[in-house]
Order: structure tokens, then sequence, then C-alpha cells
């Protein structure tokens, strides 16, 4: 998940005296999350993609310390001067930055060492903020700080759990098993009439809140087209396998069927085949797959291949916009998000509206739009700002959230983006036609 600039209206910004308690909590939230884990496990890297606990925990606040209290503190002195290059992820704009692959190998500063750079960072961002009127952006770059903060708290989660997956041990984050007795929800679609659309932030219904690569809003058409009611399941994504999913080069695109022949694939990323019965990793453990819940930890290019081998396709990042505001409402704290503590997919309950479901939570949605810029985006200058445009390259988009990403920080224009061959975040998909 990359980090991209906020709505440069003065309005995407919260007030002062409501962000001085905004702060609290998000800051809160992080230490939270890290809390179950023990010093070794918020060491250990998994793999260039993924980053310690540890580091996420120091890199949030390296960024209000390099961004907010070094252009606005008065005799602003660095807790420590070292700091601004080990905790710069891709600023150029900052200067030096250590190489991401080597992150695990950052055993100083201790974990205790962070905790005491946070409880430092925070205490001086509270004096700043209670004593400073909004001068020069000082609460449109926190309000971008904790946004930022969020994401890397769905970061966390996703990260620690890949670490996780490599002790044979399998030792659980959350301890509990949320899955319960449930009604399985049929496949129904979703008839949506092709007209021209407004595509993009909208602050009436998403929030005053964005990133810059939901905006500018803009006229988008659309033929006619239908939305699966829900997203794919494990069990219709086995009957994938046990068709021969994996084996049928028909159905892959050419990088897609290069990727799995490279990396002999045969089944999503965690999912281990016992004697004929299918179990996966999670955040609690090692449990048995669940055939009603929402399958995740696609790449792309499975997402694309079983839509295929299901006389279907992926929706376009528009479709999916047009279908989640027709809801009438913003993403929902209702649904399943990391607040909720269920840190794995929800099957869906039994719902009588004749709308889809589960389009915010669970899983990232796969859409089969390129991360492009829209019409008439224009990165502003500024080392906060180079972090987003300069990816719209070799990345898909994905929409709605899941149940690692914090309630309240997605809503309809959010435009998540990854490589094709990434997994280990929570995506999964929903069928279009």
């Amino acid at each position: 998940m990359k980090v991209a600039r906020p709505n440069s209206s003065p309005a995407a910004a919260l007030p002062q005296s409501a962000l001085i308690g905004r702060f609290e909590r998000v800051r809160r939230m992080s230490l939270a999350l890290a809390t179950p884990l023990s010093d070794e496990d918020c060491q250990v890297q998994s793999m260039p993609d993924a980053s310690p606990t540890k580091w996420h925990l120091a890199h949030v606040t390296w960024f209000f310390e390099t961004f907010i209290l070094e252009r606005f503190e008065p005799g602003f002195r660095a807790f420590e001067p070292m700091f601004r290059v080990l905790f710069n992820s891709y600023y150029q704009g900052v200067g030096e930055r250590h190489p991401r692959p080597q992150r695990g190998l950052i055993t100083s500063p201790t974990m205790a060492e962070v905790k005491r750079y946070r409880a430092n960072v925070d205490e001086r961002m509270a004096a700043l903020l209670s004593a400073r009127p909004d001068d020069g952006g000082l609460i449109e770059l926190v309000t971008l700080g904790l946004h930022h903060e969020q994401q890397h708290q769905e970061l966390l989660l996703t990260d620690i759990k890949h670490v996780l997956s490599f002790n044979p041990m399998h030792p659980p984050y959350a301890k509990r098993w949320p899955i319960g007795a449930v009604n399985p929800q049929p496949l129904r679609w979703h008839a949506y009439e092709g007209a021209l659309f407004d595509i993009g932030h909208d602050p009436t219904s998403d929030g005053c809140f964005c990133f810059d690569n939901e905006t500018p809003r803009h006229k988008a058409y659309l033929a006619d087209f239908e939305l699966a009611s829900r997203p794919v399941s494990n069990d219709e994504f086995l009957a994938f396998i046990d068709d021969g999913g994996y084996q049928r080069p028909e159905l892959w695109l050419s990088m897609g069927w290069d990727w799995v022949q490279a990396g002999g694939r045969k089944s999503p990323l965690y999912w281990i085949c016992d004697q004929g019965r299918w179990l996966a990793h999670t955040l609690q453990g090692i449990v048995e797959i669940d055939p009603h819940t929402p399958a995740c930890h696609l790449s792309f290019f499975e997402a694309d291949a079983y839509a295929r081998w299901a006389g279907a396709r992926l929706p376009t990042e528009a479709e999916w916009e047009v279908a989640a505001r027709k809801l009438g409402r913003p993403a929902s704290t209702h649904d399943n998000f990391a607040d909720r503590g269920a840190f794995h997919p929800l099957p869906s309950a039994v719902h009588d509206d004749d709308e889809p479901v589960q389009l915010f939570g669970d899983v990232w949605e796969w859409t089969q739009s390129n991360y492009n810029p829209y019409p008439g985006y224009r990165p502003l200058p500024g080392a906060v700002g180079e972090y987003n445009g300069k990816f719209m390259c070799n990345q898909f988009v994905l929409r709605g959230g899941s149940c690692a990403t914090p309630a309240g920080h997605v809503r309809a224009s959010y435009r998540n983006f990854f490589p094709p061959d990434a997994q280990w975040q929570f995506t999964g998909l929903r069928l279009a036609r």
C-alpha cells in the first residue's frame, strides 16, 4: 500500500481540537496491534516486500518527526539523527535511505528504544498541536500522517501474518477463531444501466479527506454491466482448483502462467492440503478452510484466471465505485474491518436487501483496471507528494478494504494498488460481466 498526498483543499483536514484526540487514538492503536507479539516477532522480516513490526512503528513516527516537527517545532532537534536514514521508506527528497530488503537487520534500536522514540515524538506533537495555530498546513500534514499510520497498521498485520507462516509452531496472533455457523448466501447478479458517471472523490459522501490519486473527480462512461452479489468464496475457488485451474494455461495471462510455473503454484498463499483436507495459515493459527468465507490472498493473476474459468471477468474500478455508491452509505463500522478483531474474512450473512454485500471490509477486491492517473491529475512538488504518482506503472487497482483495514479508513473512492503477483495482502475478487 502506497502513501499519497492529501487533497490540497484545507477542508481535507480535521479541526485542530478534534485532531488532537484522533492523533492519540491512532497512535495507541498501532501499539495495541503490536501487543500480542514478542520483541523477537517484531524484529523478523520475511521477504523484501514485508517490513518488521518494529520498523513500521518507527517509520510512522519518523513521518511525524521529519515532515512536521522538523518544520514546525521551535528549536527542533532530532531524537536520533541516524533514524532519518534508517526509517525513511521511499522519500528520495528527504535523503539517504536504508535498503528495504535489509530492514530486518536493524537490530538497534531495540523495540524498547523504538517505543521511547514514539513516546518522545508523541509528547512533542501534543505540545505542538496544543500551542500552534494551523500555520502553513500543519493540520493538513498531521491528517495525512494519521492516514499514513493507518495504512501501516494494515501492513503491520499482513506482514506479521507472513512472518508467522514460516514458524513451524504456527503461533496464533489473535488466539481465537471467529467463524461461526452461517447460512450460505447464493451468488446473485445485480444489473447496472450504462450511463455517464462521476468518478473520484466526492466530499459529500466520501468525507473531507482523500489521497491525491482519488482526484480529480471526472466523468466516465460505462456500458451496461452486472456485478456479483458477494465475493468469490473458498468453496468456489476449490472448484477451480479441482477442475485443474492451476494446470490449464488457457485460463491464464501469459505473465500469470509464467508465475504459476516458476513457483510451482497449486493453490492460494497460506493454503495447505493435508491428506485431502484443506487447511490455511491465519492470524489465529492453522485452521480448516471454511467453504463460505471469501477466498483471499489471491494474486491478480489468480483472480483473473478464476474469472475467466467462471465465464465472467473482473470489474473495472469505475464499475466497482458506481456499485458502491448505489448502496447509499459509506464504509461502515459494522463491516468486517480490523477494529472488529476477527483479522480474517467472515462469511456473508443472509441478506434480504437486493444489493451487493461485503463491498467494504473482509477482502480487497481486485479490479481489471491499471493503476493510472485520472484525467487532469497533477502531482504537486515536494517530498511528501513524491510517493504516489511515481508508482503509476505495472500495478492494478483494488477497492473496498479488508479485515486488516482500520474502520473509517476507506471510502468509495479509495484506490489501493499492488503489482499483479502480490498475494500477502487480504486480496480476493468479485465477478462482473
